[in-house]
């Protein structure tokens, strides 16, 4: 069994967007803004690097309960304990990366269509659905879900769903109406001129949609 999370805000980083000031400082506002979970997502960098990258992540989230996920990259997740991993459909299959990394990792698994929902096995804990909004953020991203196929697909899911693609402050209420638990946001924070300060704004979004 998986550690509690909070899907509330799930920061998914990008390099280009990140490189300026760098991927730790630009988390470390994230979090003092209020992002509840990291996901260090860098699909061109090499193993070492991202490794490095995800080691002092690591050591920065772990004394403030933020759990850091690495996506695609089981090795990297393994090697440098990291709290979880977030997969893709035509990554490793989730019950063999419950099998390498224990029975305390997260485990997300990414849906963008109903016929993926096959794909959903004991050892996930969450789903990432989308893109519910378009995105240019991911260059090979599924054609937008759109509101109420988000929805649709979210009530044949009995796990918890933080959706992705094209989330900002002005969606997000609608976002959860949908059914989500949780927003996942890139640009967002990793492109704006103060990640504190859009963090702490999408929070304050997500609480005023909640009541």
């Amino acid at each position: 069994m998986a550690a509690r999370f909070d899907l509330s805000l799930y920061l998914v980083t990008d390099p280009e967007m990140t490189a300026r000031r760098g991927v730790v400082h630009t988390v470390a506002a994230a979090v003092a803004g209020g992002v509840t979970m990291v996901q260090l997502r860098d699909k061109p960098g090499c193993a070492r690097e991202l490794a490095e990258a995800a080691r002092a992540l690591l050591a920065l989230l772990r004394p403030l309960g933020v759990p850091l996920i690495i996506n695609d990259r089981l090795d990297v997740a393994h090697s440098i304990g990291a709290d979880g991993v977030h997969l893709g459909q035509d990554d490793l299959r989730p019950t063999q990366a419950r099998i390498l990394l224990g029975p305390e990792a997260i485990i997300g698994l990414s849906i963008t269509a109903a016929c993926e929902l096959g794909s959903i096995d004991s050892a996930v804990d969450y789903i990432g659905l989308g893109p519910i909004f378009p995105t240019g953020t991911k260059a090979d991203a599924a054609p937008a879900l759109g509101e109420a196929a988000f929805a649709a697909l979210r009530r044949q899911i009995a796990l918890p769903v933080v959706a992705i693609g094209g989330i900002n402050q002005e969606n997000i209420a609608r976002t959860l109406a949908a059914g989500a638990d949780g927003v996942a946001v890139v640009s967002a924070i990793c492109a704006a001129a103060d990640p504190q300060a859009a963090a702490r704004s999408l929070r304050q979004a997500i609480a005023a949609a909640r009541r």
